[in-house]
């Protein structure tokens, strides 16, 4: 049986590096920094794509660029640009969500992945049967009704 795939997009990456003193960015924080733990010990496998890449590129932060690299290192699989991206990317753009997020969007559609991971207001409100979106701590709670489930 083969573990369940996640595709964290850039603001997810960047949650931790955020103002802390918020409760929603530190529980989002918290939640995310789990997430990465089972993604370390092997339990969800991580998509990455090179719209992450491209967005990490271009982060100003040299510390927060080096951070999310190292951390991309565990992605099982990985996204390269082509058609399909394209014009799933363009289609979810006419929802009116923003081109960047849309190619996210695309790419974890793209890699058939399970679950989408946002702290973006935007895409959590994208509603899709092609995806299942969560933002950190409503995954965990997924994760755990899911556990209950089985036991």
């Amino acid at each position: 049986m083969r573990n369940k795939t996640i595709y964290l997009d850039n603001c997810t990456y960047n949650r931790p590096f955020d103002d802390q003193s918020q409760l929603r960015i530190s529980l989002e924080t918290q939640a995310k920094l789990y997430i990465q733990s089972l993604i370390r010990d092997n339990k969800i496998d991580l998509v990455y794509s090179y719209v992450c890449f491209y967005e990490n590129f271009i982060n100003p932060f040299e510390d927060k660029k080096l951070s999310i690299s190292n951390f991309s290192e565990y992605a099982k699989y990985s996204v390269i640009e082509n058609h399909d991206v394209l014009v799933k990317a363009n289609e979810i753009i006419q929802k009116r969500i923003k081109p960047l997020d849309a190619l996210h969007l695309s790419c974890a559609i793209n890699a058939n992945v399970d679950y989408f991971i946002t702290v973006d207001d935007g895409i959590l409100k994208y509603s899709t049967n092609e995806i299942k979106i969560f933002d950190p701590p409503m995954f965990i709670k997924f994760l755990d009704s899911q556990e209950e489930k089985n036991d």
